[in-house]
């Protein structure tokens, strides 16, 4: 899923309040981990997912292949934190300008 810059700008305005929701440590990105973004992506639509500083990838690794693996849009990378993006499948509640 691709994003324009506009909705890039918007998304990251809705998130600036968020929490992360998922951490990543150091055994990087597991079978967990992916099952637990999936859940919260549905439920949310749009999360944060901390990057520990013990972790396996950095954080310029993990968030494309994060996304890639979720089949998400990556919104933000900055620090140790990915901002991911995937419409509900059924009556998403963010409407992209």
């Amino acid at each position: 899923m691709e994003l324009t810059g506009k909705q890039r700008r918007y998304l990251r305005s809705l998130a600036h309040a968020l929490k992360p929701v998922v951490w990543i440590g150091h055994d990087g990105i597991t079978d967990a981990v992916l099952d637990k973004v999936g859940i919260e992506l549905e439920n949310h639509e749009l999360i944060k997912v901390k990057i520990l500083e013990g972790a396996a990838l950095d954080n310029e690794e993990a968030g494309p292949a994060l996304a890639a693996k979720v089949r998400a849009a990556l919104v933000q990378t900055i620090g140790h934190q990915v901002l991911l993006y995937r419409p509900r499948s059924e009556d998403p509640d963010i409407k992209l300008p």
